[in-house]
């Protein structure tokens, strides 16, 4: 499906992209961390635009690239 030029994807294609499951990308949107809009009411249809999944690849690349806080020894 495309919108105004923007591509709009299935959370299942989402998943398969990125290789995670479904899961992983509906806690993703839930979290905020993946934009995604909701078509129609009631339960209604989840879409992530493409630039959302770009946006979403970027920040997982920053925070791998963020190093783990140091966890204090135990004497």
């Amino acid at each position: 499906m495309q919108v105004n030029g923007t591509r709009m994807h299935r959370v299942k294609a989402v998943a398969e992209m990125l290789d995670v499951s479904v899961a992983t990308i509906y806690r993703a949107i839930e979290s905020g961390a993946l934009r995604a809009l909701k078509i129609g009411t009631g339960k209604g249809a989840l879409r992530v635009p493409e630039d959302a999944i770009g946006e979403y690849i970027k920040a997982c690349q920053e925070a791998a690239l963020v190093p783990a806080p140091a966890v204090p020894a135990v004497a």
